[in-house]
């Protein structure tokens, strides 16, 4: 197995198995979630729907791409459960199209192995890519913004640092709890890749105390009644995140939101192997996650 020392400081309490993990994550099938979407854009908020897609799939840690069966050897593969976050919202006349891709391999700590960020609006194109190897994270990124245009990193990883990014998968507690509850935590913190290219920043670390709520509480959504444990994330300088998981396996995202009104709710949920749904007629899986066919 390839090795990352890459890791997320989780405090792991009460593990969930590998067997408990892959009965439910080994059938072949992606989770599929739509929320409704409030995007703060441009000092306002914009309605717009997200979709988070939750899979496994082989990693060769060479290339940090998914391993084809049989190309590479045993040692350089393992197992990563993939998140792809796609935001689609309006701003006027022209929209956003994002999606970030985070790669956290199936083992405890859930050692991230890649977190690669795209965006497609009407002024331009952006791209931002981070592979963390060692102790350290290098980046690339490509914008058609001045100022941003080409460029490298090369940033610490703290090891009890957490990224942003990897949050919806560290904090559903497949690997076990990261924090009791009731418990809090302040560890050095790294910006989603969204967040930084929106407010043109440039991508460093800082500090947030992560909680977890002492009680769980019920929460309804347009995908129904779910009794969730409410996770907040105060950044130092940088407002508050929330996460509201629901308690009981499989621990799905149902809300969360982000500083100036970001929110997102659950609309439907779903476990397809949606890349066998791309012929015609596959739309109508739409209204299962609570969306709708785009217009022509």
């Amino acid at each position: 197995m390839g090795r990352l020392i890459a890791v997320l400081g989780l405090a792991l309490a009460g593990p969930v198995g590998a067997q408990d993990f892959w009965a439910h994550w080994g059938d072949g099938k992606a989770e599929i979630n739509g929320y409704r979407l409030t995007q703060p854009r441009y000092g306002a908020p914009r309605a717009g729907t997200a979709i988070f897609i939750c899979v496994t799939e082989d990693f060769t840690d060479t290339l940090r791409v998914k391993a084809d069966p049989g190309k590479h050897p045993p040692s350089d593969v393992y197992p990563v459960l993939k998140l792809n976050a796609v935001r689609h919202f309006q701003t006027g006349v022209y929209d956003y199209k994002v999606m970030t891709s985070t790669f956290a391999r199936v083992a405890p700590g859930w050692p991230i192995a890649k977190v690669s960020f795209a965006s497609e609006e009407w002024c331009g194109n952006t791209y931002h890519q981070l592979l963390p190897r060692g102790t350290r994270i290098a980046g690339v990124f490509h914008s058609y913004f001045d100022g941003e245009a080409d460029g490298t990193e090369d940033l610490p990883l703290p090891g009890d640092g957490v990224m942003e990014d990897a949050l919806p998968i560290a904090l559903r507690g497949w690997q076990g709890d990261y924090l009791g509850a009731g418990q809090a935590k302040t560890v050095p913190f790294l910006p989603s890749l969204l967040r930084t290219r929106l407010d043109h920043q440039p991508l460093r670390w800082g500090r947030a105390t992560i909680a977890r709520s002492a009680t769980s509480s019920p929460r309804v959504t347009p995908a129904g009644r779910f009794q969730v444990s409410t996770w907040s994330v105060d950044v130092e300088g940088g407002g508050r995140l929330t996460f509201e998981f629901e308690t009981q396996a499989p621990y799905r995202l149902i809300r969360f939101t982000g500083p100036h009104d970001e929110e997102a709710v659950l609309l439907g949920t779903s476990r397809l192997a949606y890349w066998k749904l791309n012929g015609l007629g596959g739309e109508k899986y739409l209204k299962e996650l609570g969306l709708h066919e785009t217009s022509p």
